[in-house]
């Protein structure tokens, strides 16, 4: 007879701090927004991404949407969006897009995808006519675009450059170390990339990274000296949530007083906006990264 070592029972999973507790939205703009929604069955990604802060960002006219499906070609292990073969391309997309910017009134509007490895050009092409869609229907509306590394394939990154949205976004996710179990597909080095060629378009350029990953404070400040070296303008920085259990583990519950100690190291680096905060997503305050530059 072996004997063999006793295995504990696994712990339940850490509690969520009282500092991500989310108020329910309210407010009359919100209720406008909301009754728009479900009136003509518009998509936003506010909504099906149970965005924490959709109630703030309808009430300041802020809404994102993300086009091109909803099947990823990449598997990254952060995100909750579906992997596998994506459907064919919508070539209606930008028109019903650019409809629901207009129903909805949306004063500031943020447009992100999945990655679509699978088409010759990334989806490119889409992503441009949806921001001449939209700019035809509402002219006043300014415009955002998260948009994905196309591979490194540039062509069809400067595609959607020359339409010039407000602000141009590409997300690193997480700092270096940890880009390779994170971002599976991606490279860290290959969206810095991404990132200079927007900044030397001369476009408000802007990332954005997930703490509590298993990063460190130093891994944090290296991302920093990376993005201000490559031109980048605007950072934001958001806990990390684990969307099931299948997804890459929450290792730490940042603390409200660390992510004010990033915002403020950022700033003095030489970043433009910092926005650092528990619950900060791509898109929060989105319309207040329009400064002038």
């Amino acid at each position: 007879m072996i004997e063999l070592p006793v295995v504990p029972v696994a712990t339940e999973k850490p509690r969520k701090p009282d500092w991500l507790r989310v108020k329910l939205p309210v407010g009359k703009e919100y209720a406008q927004v909301r009754s728009l929604v479900d009136t003509h069955k518009l998509h936003t990604i506010c909504e099906s991404g149970n965005c924490p802060n959709m109630g703030e960002c309808w009430g300041a006219g802020t809404a994102t949407f993300m086009i091109l499906g909803n099947i990823c070609t990449r598997s990254c292990s952060f995100c909750a969006v579906a992997t596998g073969r994506p459907l064919a391309v919508d070539t209606d997309e930008p028109a019903r897009v650019a409809n629901s910017v207009k129903l909805m009134k949306v004063k500031h509007c943020v447009i992100t995808s999945v990655d679509r490895d699978d088409l010759k050009d990334g989806g490119s092409i889409i992503w441009a006519e949806t921001l001449q869609a939209i700019r035809r229907e509402s002219p006043e509306t300014t415009l955002e675009t998260l948009i994905p590394d196309f591979k490194g394939q540039w062509d069809n990154l400067y595609r959607v450059l020359e339409e010039r949205p407000e602000v141009m976004s590409h997300n690193v996710e997480t700092v270096r170390r940890l880009t390779k179990q994170v971002r599976i597909q991606a490279k860290y080095d290959r969206s810095l990339e991404a990132l200079k060629r927007i900044s030397e378009f001369g476009l408000r350029t802007k990332t954005g990274i997930m703490l509590g990953l298993g990063e460190t404070e130093d891994d944090v400040l290296e991302a920093m000296d990376d993005l201000v070296a490559n031109g980048v303008h605007i950072l934001t920085l958001g806990q990390y949530l684990q969307p099931t259990k299948n997804h890459h583990p929450v290792v730490d519950w940042i603390h409200p007083d660390q992510f004010a100690k990033y915002k403020e190291i950022g700033l003095a680096k030489g970043l433009r906006y910092v926005e650092s905060g528990p619950l900060v997503r791509s898109s929060y305050h989105a319309e207040k990264h329009l400064f002038d530059f």
